[in-house]
């Protein structure tokens, strides 16, 4: 079974800014701030935040249905479409008959203005058997992280 969910949020800075966070492995700080009783820590294994970094990701115990971490690989950083693809590498939602979960991250100018959309998308592929787990598929703690980042980026913009 294949699925997607997707939200997006206005964000009331340029996009070549906000992009700047979004790209970076400061979003990974913006994360455990916008979800603490979520995310306990994170590890970045290997990399810069260009494709290919590894990053090892614990929850809390007992959030997540269950799930105690993840590993996550960096696969698309495009500065161009300015998006941001990582993948479930092992562990966590593979260990619960998932075959694919992605998150895309996009940042969307405005034309003529000065702010921006940023969208959330997941991606999943679960096998028949266990369709029943995409259940565990939400979008709510990326629009936390959009959220949070959101206002970290205004509070920012501000005081340039």
């Amino acid at each position: 079974m294949f699925g997607t969910v997707s939200e997006e949020k206005e964000v009331k800075v340029p996009a070549s800014e906000a992009w700047e966070l979004y790209r970076s492995l400061e979003l990974v700080k913006i994360v455990l701030e916008a979800l603490p009783t979520i995310v306990a820590k994170y590890d970045v294994v290997e990399g810069d935040g260009a494709p290919g970094t590894l990053v090892h990701v614990f929850f809390v115990p007992g959030m997540m249905g269950g799930l105690t971490s993840y590993k996550e690989k960096f696969t698309v950083v495009d500065d161009e479409k300015r998006v941001k693809e990582v993948e479930v590498v092992e562990g966590g939602y593979l260990d619960q008959g998932f075959v694919l979960y992605r998150v895309r991250f996009e940042v969307i100018e405005i034309e003529g203005n000065e702010e921006c959309v940023t969208r959330a998308t997941i991606e999943y592929e679960v096998k028949d058997e266990v369709a029943e787990n995409a259940a565990f598929v939400s979008i709510l703690p990326y629009v936390a992280i959009m959220q949070f980042a959101a206002d970290h980026l205004h509070q920012n913009h501000n005081t340039k």
